[in-house]
């Protein structure tokens, strides 16, 4: 991690935190915070990754603004985050799509449908594309051949996940533990992740807009994590059965995919419409407001997914199935484009900030005797 304006004033407050520690029980940050006496610009990376933005510190602290330290530790380490996430982006001349996220994110959903709606088209007849295929097996295809999605999918979602695992590699070098990682730090690890504990800050839930506390933000969060991965079993769960049982799609209602993708979907609309809303009624000062553009497309990108999956799945007996299948399938296709230089590697890379912090639990104080 580089030495940028962020970074120098995250040292700062963090230096002011490990000597006041009033905030020591409020999340995983600041416990961290005590095992170090000074702060390298990997340690601060690690920090930022590891903070969930609950902003009960911001709330509680005594030098926040308008005191004259102007201490604002959300905000703070939301800059080194951002920052993080460009400088461990694979391959690096990409990193500086971070700058502009929003627009990027914007102008691929838009390509990604453009491209899937032309090319259905060129490879149909008007009436193919635009007919009622029913139900009946393979009837997907007939629109869009099972090869062209393969094809696409396997080498978009391939190279996003290279492209994510040198990146988290990356992150690990610059802010990883000395010590080995054992089974029982991923287990702590891991729980933490799918629980998504820090989002209840001490225990109470986050300071959303005020000092009051509230658990909205977490459940929110539960539900487009759990709604995203449920989408993601269903789409497994389909593919196991058309590789390996020979039942290719569409499937019926009561079949696993659909009822996996259909309350995934809902999940996944809910959880990233309720944070969508959230963007506008919470409390400014602990936000970095000029990643609030990134953050909305992002959202608006994984609903519009769960929404043309879903509507897909209520017209796919009708002529209307051809047009909203190339219409979900572009901005999935968009999705797997932008994922590792949108706001989604922040999942990546706060997993690997709480598989250090497992491991760092039993360590001696950094820079200790």
């Amino acid at each position: 991690m580089q030495e940028t304006d962020a970074v120098k004033n995250a040292r700062r407050e963090m230096e002011i935190c490990n000597a006041c520690r009033y905030c020591e029980g409020f999340c995983a940050v600041f416990p961290a915070v005590e095992l170090r006496r000074e702060f390298s610009a990997g340690d601060l990376s690690y920090l930022a990754n590891l903070c969930h933005g609950c902003r009960g510190c911001y709330y509680a602290c005594q030098y926040s603004p308008p005191h004259e330290w102007g201490i604002n530790v959300p905000r703070t380490l939301a800059e080194v985050r951002a920052e993080s996430y460009a400088e461990y982006a694979w391959p690096k001349p990409l990193a500086t799509v971070f700058e502009r996220n929003g627009t990027l994110v914007s102008l691929v959903a838009a390509l990604g449908i453009a491209v899937v709606l032309i090319l259905s088209m060129l490879l149909n007849s008007p009436g193919n594309f635009f007919g009622a295929h029913g139900t009946v097996p393979d009837s997907f295809y007939e629109v869009i051949p099972l090869w062209a999605m393969q094809i696409v999918g396997i080498a978009t979602f391939g190279y996003s996940l290279v492209a994510l695992w040198m990146g988290a590699r990356n992150f690990w070098r610059d802010a990883g533990p000395r010590d080995k990682v054992g089974p029982t730090a991923m287990a702590i690890a891991l729980w933490d992740v799918l629980t998504l504990k820090n989002l209840g800050g001490g225990g109470n839930g986050c300071n959303d807009n005020s000092e009051a506390f509230s658990m909205r933000r977490r459940y929110l969060h539960h539900a487009m994590f759990y709604g995203f991965m449920l989408c993601f079993a269903a789409t497994t769960v389909g593919f196991i059965y058309h590789a390996f049982l020979g039942w290719p799609a569409p499937y019926p209602f009561i079949s696993a995919p659909v009822l996996l993708g259909t309350v995934g979907g809902i999940l996944l609309l809910v959880g990233t419409v309720g944070l969508f809303a959230m963007k506008f009624v919470d409390d400014p000062m602990p936000n970095v407001r000029r990643l609030l553009g990134g953050d909305i497309a992002l959202l608006m990108l994984l609903a519009m997914i769960a929404l043309t999956g879903l509507v897909l799945l209520a017209v796919r007996a009708t002529g209307a199935m051809g047009l909203a299948m190339a219409i979900h399938l572009g901005f999935i296709l968009a999705f797997f484009l932008v994922l590792p230089y949108s706001k989604m590697v922040h999942g990546v890379y706060r997993s690997a900030a709480l598989l250090r912090r497992a491991v760092e639990r039993k360590m001696k104080p950094l820079g200790g005797e």
